[in-house]
């Protein structure tokens, strides 16, 4: 059985992945693909884990998750889903690093499961809005106090992404850019869930619908049951058109008024980012999905 361990970033898809699998459970089960609710894991895993700290599950501690988890005995893959895995919001920044705990807390999820095939899902967010929205989540802290001591110019994710590959050199690592989610959502929902891509999913359109006036929706899911897209690039066009012509300004536009944050910084944290999703397409073992 292979396992599919979905871990964030926080501020992404906000549980989307798992909502969109769902719709598909009866369609997923019958290709051997298990998509448990996240409270039948989630609150479990947080208790398991740091018991093991990294060892080797024994094969009743396997057994335990398992039981929690499946309603079969058997199956091809486990989909588990949590932006929590790598570090709570607070922590995403400490040691002036992203998820400075991303080594060991993959390493910890590695073995909970360790004579299976696990993959690695992440999505990643430019820092110059990633930073911002993460403060968000840690309402106790000032901006200032946030983000004291961390070099922003140096958060990188392939450092990350490298950690992980590093400290678990027998799992692949599958990375999209939450800003392309809208336009390759059917892809990244197929690739965790191991799925052939003729397999037709529901959802595939979730991302859309959030960033897109409802009119938009109407127009996109007529237009496109008229006309089929005959390819995965024809499709991203016609999503890309209405996205021009539909997108929510309040969804797409995000007001970044913190200490410091300037056009300038902004500008510079986006070159960075690009350049780092570069150098992480060029890890080994690293898949990076791309619009």
């Amino acid at each position: 059985m292979h396992v599919s361990f979905h871990i964030g970033a926080h501020c992404t898809d906000d549980d989307q992945l798992v909502k969109s699998l769902l719709k598909n459970k009866g369609r997923l089960a019958a290709e051997g693909i298990i998509v448990p609710g996240p409270s039948r894991y989630r609150g479990l895993l947080a208790d398991v884990l740091p018991k093991l700290k990294g060892a080797r599950a024994s094969q009743d501690t396997q057994d335990v998750v398992l039981d929690s988890v499946m309603d079969v005995d058997q199956a091809d893959r486990l989909v588990l889903s949590h932006d929590n895995f790598l570090g709570a919001p607070r922590r995403a920044l400490e040691d002036q690093q992203l998820y400075h705990l991303a080594r060991r807390n993959s390493s910890w999820l590695r073995n909970l499961f360790p004579d299976n095939p696990v993959e690695f899902f992440l999505s990643v967010r430019n820092p110059a809005t990633f930073v911002p929205a993460l403060f968000e989540q840690v309402p106790d802290l000032t901006f200032p106090e946030f983000v004291a001591g961390v070099d922003l110019r140096a958060l990188y994710w392939s450092d990350m992404v490298h950690a992980i590959r590093e400290e678990n050199p027998d799992c692949p690592v599958t990375v999209w850019c939450n800003e392309d989610t809208p336009l390759i959502w059917p892809e990244v929902l197929h690739e965790v869930a191991g799925l052939d891509p003729l397999v037709r999913l529901k959802g595939g359109l979730d991302i859309m619908a959030q960033i897109t006036a409802k009119e938009g929706m109407r127009r996109l899911r007529a237009y496109m049951k008229e006309h089929p897209p005959q390819n995965e690039i024809q499709r991203r066009r016609i999503l890309s058109a209405f996205l021009d012509k539909f997108a929510l300004d309040d969804e797409i536009e995000e007001e970044l008024d913190l200490p410091g944050w300037t056009p300038k910084l902004i500008d510079t944290l986006t070159a960075a980012y690009d350049d780092d999703m570069l150098e992480l397409a060029r890890l080994p073992g690293v898949t990076l999905l791309t619009a």
